[in-house]
């Protein structure tokens, strides 16, 4: 039986970088079974393609990932985007027993190893995360802040103002009159 290969990629952020990290692999001829934000599974690849990939990755603005740490870390990010940002259903646990679930290890190792390497705590990655999310839904003008706040599970309007005005210094209201407003690429948080 072939064990499947996982290649752990950094800065997989959103559904178009997973088309960009296939057709890389198509035009390397790299047989793929599965691509998600931050993972290639592949049932094998030599030491050649393996090299030209990550070449071919950097150039788009990827990383692969070869050490353990950095492999947990970008995990970490993945699962974290992937909720805020791509999940239509709320989050029913909190993020700590999630990524302790998913990763099969103890949060506080998963925490203090982020801390470390990142410089910043995962609850700031979260919130970071999330304001973004808030931005970008302020932005498109579709959803009322209360619905925004449900959506992204805050326990009120107020809470997520506040975490709001924190991180941007400015409110949601303040945000949506901005004719530019400013938002982070989400691989730069």
């Amino acid at each position: 039986m072939n064990t499947l290969i996982h290649l752990n990629i950094k800065n997989m952020v959103c559904p178009r970088c997973i088309e960009a990290v296939q057709a890389l692999c198509n035009e390397l001829d790299i047989e793929t079974n599965k691509i998600t934000l931050g993972t290639v599974t592949v049932p094998s690849i030599s030491a050649n393609q393996k090299a030209l990939l990550a070449l071919k990755l950097s150039e788009k603005g990827f990383e692969l990932l070869e050490d353990h740490k950095s492999k947990l870390i970008n995990q970490i990010k993945a699962l974290i985007v992937e909720h805020i940002h791509h999940q239509s259903q709320s989050l029913h646990v909190n993020f700590s027993t999630l990524i302790s679930e998913k990763l099969n290890h103890e949060y506080t190792y998963l925490s203090r190893l982020f801390s470390s390497v990142e410089g910043i705590t995962i609850e700031k990655y979260i919130l970071r995360q999330k304001v973004e999310r808030v931005k970008e839904l302020i932005f498109y003008d579709e959803l009322t802040l209360s619905e925004i706040a449900f959506k992204l599970n805050y326990s009120s309007v107020a809470h997520l103002s506040s975490q709001f005005k924190k991180e941007t210094g400015m409110s949601p209201s303040a945000f949506r009159k901005l004719k530019n407003p400013k938002r982070n690429s989400l691989d730069q948080l």
